[in-house]
C-alpha cells in the first residue's frame, strides 16, 4: 500500500462501542490514517469519532456520511461543532442525501428535492459553523436567528455523498470533495470527471467494501447478498445504470421486482462481485485498494464486511503497514 490516506471504517460489525478502544488505539502504528463513521440503522455517525478522539489523538475522523435529512441544519451544525472541538484541525465531514428507504421508510420524513437539500445545508454549515448569526431563506428550509455559540476555531473539510453527474458536480462546487461508494477501481475515473466539472482539485473519498477471507464461496454468498440489499434501492440502481451495469444486473432486477428474492440473488454474476467489492487474502485486498487509490482516489476508506472471521483481527491483517 502507498504512503496516504488509508482510513478504516468503524464501529465493526459484533464489536460494542467500549470494545473499539484497544484496536483504535493501534490504529497509528497499523498504518491507519482515519477513522470514518457511517449511519443507517445502527450507530449513529458522530458517538464512535468522539470516543476516538480521545483514543487516537493522530488519527483524523470523518462522517462518511451524516444525512442531512434525519437532522435539523442547526442539529447537524452543533454536532460537528462538537467533534471539531474534540479533535480540532482533525475532522473531515462528509454529509448526504441518504436514500428514499432509509429517511422516509424508517425516518418518516418527506425525501424531497434531495440535490438542493443537500446543497442548502452546505451552504449553511459553510456560514453556521463560523458562528454567524443566520436569517437565511434556503430552497429547502428557512433558519431565523441561529448562533453557533461554539463555533469551530479549524473548519473541517466538507465532503458531499455523490452517485450521479448533478450530485458529483455539487460536490465539487460547494464540497471540498465526493464521498462514494459501490464502485469499482475501474469507475473511479469517471467519477473524478464529474466531480472536476465542479472545481479542479477536489478530494474523492471512496468507502470500499471488503470481505477478508480466502473462502471464495463465502465471499460470492456474502457478495450477493448485500449487492441485493443495495442495488434495489433506487439511488444505486440508478448509479449502476450511469456507470454501465444494466446489462449485468438486469436479471437480478427483473427478478427482485417480481418477488422471486432467491433467484434475485442467483442472477448476480461473480463478476459483479469481484468488481465491486474486494475480497480474498489480506495481500490481495490490499493490493485492489491500492488499484483505487492509483485510480484517483485520495481517501479510500476500509468498509469491512464480516465474513464470520475476527474483525479485529481483519483490521490487523489489512493494514497498510503489514
Amino acid at each position: 500500500m502507498a504512503e496516504g490516506s488509508y482510513a478504516i471504517s468503524i464501529p465493526l460489525e459484533g464489536v460494542t462501542l467500549a470494545d473499539h478502544e484497544a484496536l483504535v488505539r493501534e490504529l497509528p502504528e497499523l498504518g491507519y490514517t482515519a477513522a470514518w463513521s457511517a449511519e443507517a440503522n445502527g450507530a449513529d455517525a458522530f458517538t464512535p469519532l468522539a470516543l476516538a478522539s480521545t483514543w487516537a489523538p493522530q488519527i483524523r475522523l470523518g462522517t462518511g456520511i451524516a444525512q442531512v435529512f434525519t437532522r435539523g441544519p442547526g442539529i447537524l451544525a452543533m454536532h460537528i461543532a462538537s467533534l471539531c472541538e474534540l479533535a480540532p484541525g482533525r475532522v473531515d465531514i462528509g454529509i448526504g442525501s441518504s436514500s428514499d428507504v432509509i429517511v422516509e421508510n424508517w425516518n418518516g420524513i418527506p425525501f424531497l428535492d434531495p440535490y438542493k437539500r443537500v446543497r442548502d445545508v452546505t451552504l449553511f454549515l459553510r456560514s453556521a459553523l463560523t458562528g454567524e448569526k443566520i436569517d437565511q431563506k434556503y430552497d429547502t428550509f428557512e433558519i431565523h436567528g441561529f448562533r453557533l455559540t461554539r463555533p469551530v476555531e479549524v473548519m473541517p473539510k466538507i465532503y458531499i455523498a455523490a452517485l450521479r453527474q448533478g450530485m458529483l458536480r455539487l460536490a465539487g462546487r460547494v464540497g471540498d470533495g465526493a464521498v462514494v461508494n459501490w464502485l469499482s477501481a475501474e469507475d473511479v475515473e469517471k467519477v473524478a470527471q464529474e466531480v472536476a466539472k465542479g472545481g479542479e482539485g477536489r478530494d474523492i473519498v471512496a468507502r470500499i467494501y471488503v470481505i477478508p477471507t480466502a473462502d471464495h464461496d463465502a465471499a460470492m454468498a456474502i457478495g450477493r447478498m448485500i449487492i441485493a440489499w443495495y442495488m434495489n434501492v433506487p439511488v444505486y440502481r440508478q448509479f449502476q445504470e450511469w456507470v454501465g451495469r444494466s446489462e449485468l444486473f438486469q436479471e437480478m432486477w427483473d427478478a427482485w421486482e417480481s418477488g422471486d428474492r432467491k433467484a434475485a440473488l442467483a442472477a448476480i454474476p461473480e463478476q459483479a462481485v469481484d468488481e465491486l467489492i474486494v475480497h480474498g487474502t489480506p495481500e490481495e485486498c490490499r493490493a485492489h485498494i491500492q488499484r483505487y487509490v492509483d485510480a484517483g482516489v485520495t481517501i479510500p476508506i476500509v468498509g469491512l464486511v464480516s465474513s464470520g472471521e475476527d474483525a479485529v483481527r481483519a483490521v490487523r491483517d489489512l493494514a497498510p503497514l503489514r
